[in-house]
């Protein structure tokens, strides 16, 4: 049995050590005899969702997230959204998670438009606003989840996706109580740590879904 994933910008989308998670589905695929094949996926490759059974993207500055946008958006984007509406595994974190909705405003106004994988949005509320960062409890699943939150925007939700998680402690989307996002088997976070090595039970349930 072979697990392969999608790691999307690993060198421009994974400045809060997010590789860990990429880690950490390797470690528990091989203590478990599963081949574990990653690929790196940067600007301009393209997206085939027949070569892979998981996707995964992490997070970044601004000055990173605006190059990465627009290939994610024209390049990788449309692939991806057909096969999350067939039930491929995406995880996205941080600036991985604001790209996959319809658009992040920053705190200038600029808006820069997202794949719209998921159906959430992200504004900055400006430079004087509280930046949400520090440590995070949160209930998913019956289960407890903890990790590390480091961001200025606030997301929110529409209809089209579920919360991911009840914030216990820490700050989530936007102060509201609620962190990140599902969408069938598509799940966007801001929690770093990095997230999967902290959270087994959610480490094996992507890798469940995705196997």
């Amino acid at each position: 049995m072979k697990l392969r994933l999608a790691h999307l910008y690993p060198k421009l989308m994974n400045i809060y050590g997010d590789r860990g998670n990429i880690m950490a589905l390797r470690h528990r695929c091989e203590a478990r005899g599963i081949e574990f094949d990653a690929t790196e996926l940067e600007l301009g490759d393209k997206f085939d969702a027949n070569a892979y059974d998981m996707a995964f993207m992490g997070g970044a500055q601004d000055v990173e997230q605006r190059r990465v946008a627009e290939d994610f958006r024209t390049v990788k984007g449309e692939p991806l959204r057909a096969a999350v509406e067939d039930g491929f595994v995406f995880f996205a974190v941080c600036g991985g998670y604001q790209l996959a909705g319809h658009y992040y405003r920053g705190f200038d106004g600029d808006e820069l438009p997202g794949a719209g994988i998921l159906d959430l949005h992200t504004i900055h509320p400006g430079p004087e606003a509280k930046r949400f960062i520090g440590n995070v409890v949160a209930e998913w699943n019956g289960a407890t989840l903890v990790g590390f939150e480091n961001h200025g925007g606030r997301t929110y939700l529409g209809a089209g996706v579920q919360p991911f998680a009840r914030m216990v402690a820490g700050n989530g989307n936007n102060g509201d109580g609620w962190e990140g996002a599902v969408y069938r088997n598509t799940f966007g976070t801001y929690l770093h740590g990095s997230l999967l090595p902290k959270n087994p039970r959610f480490a094996d349930h992507l890798l469940t879904l995705a196997l």
